[in-house]
């Protein structure tokens, strides 16, 4: 099983993927990591109580790979609570790199089957609440674990 490594200053948070509620979001986190896009990019948007976002090569919020994929929103995970990967996006199937990470399923329940949820945090959910706007993501790296 694959999973993935989010490396950061303030620790490392694991990953489990939920490829069959979302196959092509993991699918498209895994090449993005696989192709170090990730590395260097910062978690642009902080929210206490509620999310922490990154995945834009801008930094601003406003940029993506050149490329959307479509939501998927059908399968029994869909829904947001604590420690969640869940793809953010400008609206219906415009998602591509970035991401949130969900810090509790306090002010969630509006993303549910809106945003693709595709994996949680297993390992490393404290390192979630640590970060503040503005950290870097040193690597983002995917894993086989048994």
């Amino acid at each position: 099983m694959q999973i993935a490594e989010i490396h950061t200053k303030k620790g490392v948070m694991k990953i489990k993927f939920f490829e069959k509620d979302a196959p092509k979001a993991v699918a498209n986190f895994k090449e993005l990591a696989n192709h170090n896009f990730y590395d260097g990019l910062t978690f642009h948007r902080v929210i206490p109580d509620f999310v922490i976002q990154g995945g834009c090569p801008k930094g601003t919020g406003a940029g993506g790979p050149g490329y959307t994929i479509p939501c998927e929103l059908d399968g029994e995970n869909q829904y947001h609570d604590r420690g969640v990967l869940s793809m953010a996006h400008a609206g219906r199937n415009t998602g591509g790199s970035q991401f949130f990470i969900c810090h509790s399923r306090k002010n969630t329940a509006h993303l549910d089957r809106n945003h693709t949820v595709f994996g949680k945090v297993f390992e490393g959910l404290d390192v979630i609440d640590a970060i503040r706007e503005g950290e870097v993501m040193e690597k983002v790296v995917i894993v086989e674990q048994e």
